[in-house]
């Protein structure tokens, strides 16, 4: 999840566990262990595009790193502070760092919680960021601040926060339940043969959700909303994986295809071969723009290959808004 809703959660996180004993101080450093994880996109600046996308969400989001720091962070922290036991500083930042990684296994990208196992958990349930998960726990979380340390309403409004959060994320499950039927049914009625079948929310909200649909050549995208009244149409994207040739058989490339799962096109464009991923959809409502989230170009120099992750476009961004308010509100 974006940075504001892992700050949110390890301050409620953190008053819940110490809140009574050390007031505001659990709020300010629960805040702070819930972007401890996210340093991970540090690597981005040591190493090259492909290890930095393989590293992100590995390590700092497992349970092992929750544990081992876990304790490393409470022995320091009981040296300072005595108000809480060794004991209490650990429950303290092993929740803190837990619930960071447990919370992104609900997205898109998921987490490798069980680092070092290679398996990646990811429900895709909810958008990375979500204005309906993260600003009614921020406003409760405000609510809580406000009160008297270890007051009754103090912990009622935290503890609202955490429920009235936890109760959103059970929805987008049920909702996700619901739409995967719904593109099922689709393509049943449509008579469309399919090998494999993911489903998401576009951005920012759980109301519009899209699928991909793998087939022998091409990759169909469809997406629903529940306000849509229409058939679910599905937009065909050719495979075109023999356009990567001999790029095929280079490690790094065959690194970038294992980080996308398989669910990739590649596209043949004036400047290049580009692999894309389509786990993130893409940057138009409009599937026949071709512009997809992640788009990565492939450069041999030298023997070496390159991988160059394609720049946004914020005007494209901004344009992307406009057109999914207008499709969430039906077809």
């Amino acid at each position: 999840m974006d940075s504001v809703t892992q700050i949110v959660l390890g301050a409620a996180v953190g008053e819940a566990v110490l809140g009574k004993k050390i007031g505001n101080k659990a709020m300010v450093l629960g805040a702070i262990a819930g972007t401890i994880p996210d340093l991970d996109v540090l690597s981005s600046h040591f190493t090259d595009t492909v290890n930095a996308l393989e590293i992100h969400r590995g390590f700092t989001h497992s349970i092992f790193f929750s544990v081992s720091f876990g304790l490393l962070f409470a022995w320091m922290l009981s040296l300072w502070d005595k108000r809480a036991s060794l004991n209490e500083w650990f429950l303290f930042w092993f929740l803190c760092f837990v619930t960071h990684p447990m919370l992104d296994a609900h997205t898109t990208w998921g987490t490798q919680l069980f680092w070092p196992l290679d398996i990646r958990l990811a429900f895709k349930n909810i958008f990375v960021i979500d204005p309906l998960y993260t600003l009614p726990f921020l406003t409760f979380l405000i609510l809580a601040m406000l009160q008297k340390r270890g007051s009754i309403k103090r912990r009622k409004f935290n503890n609202l926060g955490l429920i009235v959060s936890s109760c959103y994320m059970v929805l987008t499950i049920v909702l996700k339940g619901i739409t995967y039927f719904k593109f099922k049914d689709a393509l049943q009625t449509q008579n469309i043969a399919y090998s494999k079948i993911q489903t998401k929310p576009s951005p920012f909200n759980t109301i519009l959700w899209t699928a991909n649909i793998e087939t022998e050549d091409a990759f169909l995208i469809g997406d629903y909303s529940f306000f849509d009244t229409k058939p679910i149409q599905f937009f065909p994207h050719p495979k075109n994986h023999e356009a990567l040739g001999d790029l095929a058989d280079e490690d790094k490339v065959q690194q970038l295809i294992g980080i996308t799962q398989g669910w990739y096109t590649v596209s043949e464009k004036n400047d290049g071969i580009y692999l894309n991923d389509l786990r993130f959809g893409m940057m138009s409502v409009d599937q026949s723009v071709g512009k997809f989230a992640f788009s990565f170009r492939l450069d041999k120099v030298d023997d070496q290959i390159i991988v160059t992750e394609e720049p946004k476009d914020r005007s494209e961004a901004k344009r992307l808004l406009s057109d999914l308010w207008k499709r969430i509100k039906g077809n």
